[in-house]
């Protein structure tokens, strides 16, 4: 009997980055070795490296460049009629609605992309000026025209590219991932299961909004992008899964259906964590785990240690996690070290086996600015170690609750007061351990995960 075949959808994360979606990726796909998988990932750009090996379950990896502009090897069907629908769609999307977008899909088939089409058409041409009148009228018409056709051709690249050979198709998050797995739902026929872990329209926007390079109407545009790009995936997905119900109201709210958004918690292999073997090491340890980019707020935690570090003389600070995806952040989080005089206490250890860390440390912290259900939390408590946090996400019920281990974003004062807190509480440190361990147990072992998804993939794979 032919085995299930999934086509995983990825944008800019795995097999390229290292992280904790990669991760969780790479967990499900070694956890059902009963089950073929495909591999179609997202990338920004052609010189990135795996940071996985592909388990031997990954029959096929198909990678696009979405910036590269592809050459159009089929053309578009019907394309006066196609053209009309797009522009309707655009008066439907601009009322928060989500057209039927099948009619459109199959006319654009894999193999056509409209970057010409879109601008050399009279229908076309006319959507972009009428555009530019409504969202642009103080700047000049030519950098509306290239906001439009830089953000647009990014859809053309999805909209034409092939996607691998699948039973099914799993997105990994909206945007440019749901994307491609709409068209293949459409064009093919096949279910599309989508799975978010944090909210991506959420997360762009708050990208967005940082952007000094872009001026207003170009933001709002690039916003309303990714919104619709969200409401589209909700739309038209079988079924969506989040990590916590917070999350899913938002999904409902935009488009999922009720009946087929569901909640999956993250799990870890609690067999692996839990038989980290504590040691006793003289000082008071102190480690984030997670890359060092700005989502994950290394600077916070930095101005948090030299918090700690004044008061605490024997405490020792590490930062776990690759450095080499944000370069030029990475080099101010190390001038940051400097300049608080905190070189021998601080380390950037790069990547590295956690578990030997785990052994040790006397507190973990997460200071990120944005996360979802994060693992390293799950981890941490695991192996046995409490844990500090921003109010993010779903750290806090994770977390209980518990405003002696919460703080909010950018607060490096009251991580601190949290940090001495645990320093000058072992002994309720102790229970809080057994509690943490126990929960975690209960609710978030990855068999548990694997089997649910591999019911998914079931109900999905036999529809």
């Amino acid at each position: 009997m032919k085995p299930l075949r999934v086509c995983f959808i990825l944008e800019g994360s795995y097999p390229y980055i290292t992280g904790g979606v990669s991760s969780w990726v790479h967990d499900l796909i070694q956890g059902m070795p009963e089950i073929e998988f495909s591999l179609f990932s997202i990338s920004p750009d052609d010189k990135q490296t795996l940071k996985y090996k592909l388990p031997e379950n990954v029959v096929e990896h198909k990678d696009i460049i979405l910036s590269h502009l592809q050459k159009s090897e089929k053309k578009m069907k019907h394309p006066g009629r196609t053209l009309k629908l797009i522009k309707e769609m655009h008066e439907v999307f601009r009322n928060k609605a989500v057209p039927g977008l099948e009619e459109i899909i199959a006319n654009m088939p894999e193999g056509f992309y409209a970057y010409e089409t879109a601008v050399k058409s009279s229908v076309g041409w006319k959507m972009i000026e009428t555009l530019n009148r409504m969202n642009n009228p103080v700047y000049a018409f030519s950098d509306y025209f290239w906001a439009w056709r830089s953000s647009h051709n990014m859809i053309f690249t999805i909209l034409g590219a092939t996607l691998p050979e699948a039973d099914i198709y799993h997105s990994v998050s909206t945007g440019y991932a749901g994307l491609a797995a709409v068209a293949a739902k459409i064009r093919l026929h096949k279910p599309f299961l989508l799975t978010e872990h944090g909210l991506y329209h959420k997360e762009r926007e708050m990208e967005l909004r940082k952007a000094a390079f872009l001026r207003g109407y170009q933001r709002d545009m690039w916003i309303k992008i990714y919104n619709t790009l969200s409401r589209v995936s909700y739309h038209y997905s079988d079924i969506s899964t989040s990590l916590f119900e917070y999350n899913r109201r938002i999904q409902l709210s935009l488009g999922a259906k009720p009946e087929n958004a569901v909640v999956i918690p993250n799990g870890i292999d609690i067999e692996r964590f839990s038989s980290v073997k504590r040691e006793d090491r003289d000082g008071f340890h102190v480690g984030l785990v997670g890359r060092v980019v700005p989502i994950k707020d290394i600077k916070t935690f930095i101005t948090m240690s030299k918090i700690v570090y004044d008061h605490i003389k024997e405490a020792r600070f590490y930062c776990i996690g690759p450095t080499d995806e944000d370069p030029a952040y990475y080099e101010d989080c190390v001038r940051m070290v400097e300049s608080f005089n905190l070189t021998d206490v601080f380390q950037f250890t790069g990547r590295q086996n956690v578990l030997e860390y785990y052994s040790f440390l006397d507190v973990l912290l997460l200071t990120s600015v944005r996360e979802a259900q994060p693992l390293v939390i799950l981890e941490a408590y695991a192996a046995g170690i409490p844990v500090v946090s921003t109010r993010v996400g779903n750290v806090p019920e994770m977390l209980e609750y518990d405003e002696r281990f919460l703080a909010s974003s950018k607060d490096a004062e009251r991580l601190s007061r949290n940090v001495f807190y645990i320093h000058a509480h072992p002994d309720i440190m102790q229970e809080e351990v057994k509690k943490n361990r126990e929960k975690v147990e209960r609710l978030y072992n990855k068999n548990d995960l694997y089997d649910k998804y591999r019911e998914l993939y079931r109900r999905l794979g036999v529809e």
